[in-house]
């Protein structure tokens, strides 16, 4: 028994001690691996000429995978038929590449795949790895180089298309609506530079493109376009770059469609900003005593047209009309029940001191009694206020003296608004408040070198406007009651003197105006009163 109790324990003592050896280091994978995969053999071989196979294939000395393929693979000249490329998601050693698009006599094709093959493991990228050959027999070497900026925004775009088009006797700047591009490459999403390679020597038009539907079109809706004013000559003579300033054009005017959506209420849609100039007309034959009025929808692209009495119809007719644009439209009418009057205020908190109370109705307003309406502060006195109905927008503009650290009760009786219905409001109050001028602070902004006028804009990290001043000579700017944060300045060189920012044209060859920002951003704190100078060089 004796001997047993001894064995044990010496069995005890000797696990422990093992276990406390285990304890003294952790095994480990090695080091990481940060080494790119490497192309060993290609068939056909890279930069090949006089080239006609239909598939290549590409060797690497490790398992690879793609990633963002779409996105970050350009083929230029740009293929009808997609090429099918392997693997997709899953590893190999090799990658396939099978062309079915008929390829175009004595042309060099690059393709550029950017970032999107990654070892296995740990995808460290192979950097923007190209495969080359030529149809012909020679590669073609000339290049054009550039940057990407952007017209308005202070960051560029990532993945922006850089394209060349042939300026040959078939050539019309509508070719960018209609067909790919002669070559193209992209900026990828760490760099605005630009390098179109192996090109054939020649003139082309020289186009930047933000391709949000990846089919080498430009679609005005959904995407941003930049241009070189001139043609371009691509000759042994490299040296030269191109900068190309990204914007998105104002949409041109376009009725969308006609619907009824509620009661004795039908929104028409359109494309564009031109709605002011749109005409809205019955065809169809109605009562004598029929009524309509038409607002600007608060959310959407539409105006909506409210009539009555209602109508025991099937359909109505209608003809939109702006400038020489003419559009039909049939309208199914249904028994669809009325939208109620709704008001709404804005700002609904805190107001600042230069800030100006919009109440805002879904219902054409037809009378607002300003008799009806009330301003009081905390300390219960009457204030003086004037009012502005926008007939357009269906809004009342409601304007009044404020002071710091106050607060206000903005109380609507009964009937103060009456809609194109005949309905009112019943009692609403609406309460707000001015913050302290101590948690607030104030700039002063000296502009150097500028050419007026100017539209001058503090703006947030995003771009987002929160203070703007227009001014038409050198003086010092000053910005009162600023909320306290990070700003950059914004200056908008308004040629045109229409107080706004106009975007470019590119079928007029119109570029954007001017837009410059400060370099840094600068702080806003409470209390301060800060000095900034602003150099546009």
């Amino acid at each position: 028994m004796q001997n047993r109790l001894i064995n044990f324990s010496f069995w005890c003592v000797l696990s422990l001690t093992f276990i406390n050896c285990a304890n003294r280091g952790t095994i480990t994978g090695g080091e990481k691996d940060i080494t790119p995969p490497k192309v060993i053999k290609t068939i056909p071989e890279n930069y090949s000429t006089n080239f006609n196979s239909q598939e290549i294939v590409i060797y690497f000395d490790e398992y690879i995978k793609t990633k963002n393929l779409s996105k970050q693979l350009i083929i230029s000249p740009p293929m009808t038929s997609t090429p099918e490329i392997t693997p997709l998601g899953t590893a190999s050693k090799y990658m396939t590449i099978k062309i079915y698009d008929t390829l175009k006599p004595n042309t060099t094709y690059a393709f550029n795949f950017g970032n999107s093959i990654v070892d296995n493991n740990e995808e460290n990228p192979y950097p923007f790895y190209r495969y080359v050959f030529s149809t012909g027999s020679y590669i073609d070497s000339l290049k054009v180089k550039g940057r990407i900026m952007d017209a308005f925004d202070r960051e560029p775009e990532s993945y922006v298309s850089v394209n060349l088009y042939e300026v040959d006797s078939t050539y019309t700047d509508s070719i960018v609506y209609k067909q790919a591009p002669k070559y193209v490459t992209n900026t990828l999403d760490s760099t605005t530079n630009f390098t179109i390679e192996n090109l054939k020597a020649g003139t082309y038009k020289l186009i930047a493109l933000k391709d949000n539907n990846s089919n080498n079109t430009f679609q005005q809706k959904s995407d941003k376009i930049g241009f070189y004013e001139d043609f371009i000559t691509v000759s042994l003579d490299s040296s030269k770059t191109y900068d190309l300033k990204l914007f998105k054009e104002a949409l041109d005017y376009k009725a969308e469609n006609a619907r009824l959506v509620s009661g004795e209420k039908i929104a028409f849609g359109f494309q564009g900003k031109d709605y002011k100039n749109m005409s809205i007309n019955l065809l169809s034959e109605v009562p004598s005593d029929f009524e309509y009025r038409i607002i600007k929808d608060q959310e959407k692209d539409s105006l909506n047209y409210f009539y009555k009495p209602k109508l025991e119809v099937d359909s109505l007719v209608f003809t939109v009309t702006n400038k020489t644009k003419i559009d039909t439209f049939m309208v199914r009418i249904k028994d669809n029940k009325r939208d109620s009057l709704l008001l709404k205020a804005s700002p609904n908190n805190t107001i600042d001191f230069f800030e100006t109370l919009k109440i805002s109705a879904n219902i054409p307003i037809i009378t607002f009694d300003e008799s009806q309406i009330s301003i009081m502060d905390k300390d219960s006195t009457n204030i003086g206020f004037t009012t502005k109905l926008d007939t357009l927008h269906n809004s009342v503009e409601v304007l009044f003296d404020k002071a710091e650290n106050n607060q206000y009760k903005i109380q609507l009786l009964p009937n103060t608004v009456t809609d194109f219905f005949g309905k009112s409001n019943d009692t609403i109050n609406y309460n707000l408040r001015t913050p302290k001028e101590s948690s607030l602070g104030n700039v002063r902004i000296n502009i150097s070198n500028g050419t007026y006028p100017l539209i001058i804009q503090l703006v947030d990290g995003k771009g987002e406007v929160r203070y703007e001043k227009y001014t038409t000579k050198p003086e010092p700017l000053d910005f009162f009651f600023i909320k306290p944060g990070q700003y950059y300045i914004r200056a908008i060189f308004d040629t045109n003197k229409n107080k706004k920012y106009d975007s470019g044209v590119f079928l007029k060859g119109i570029q954007p105006e001017r837009v410059s920002y400060s370099k840094d951003a600068f702080e806003v704190r409470i209390g301060w009163d800060i000095i900034q100078d602003f150099i546009l060089n």
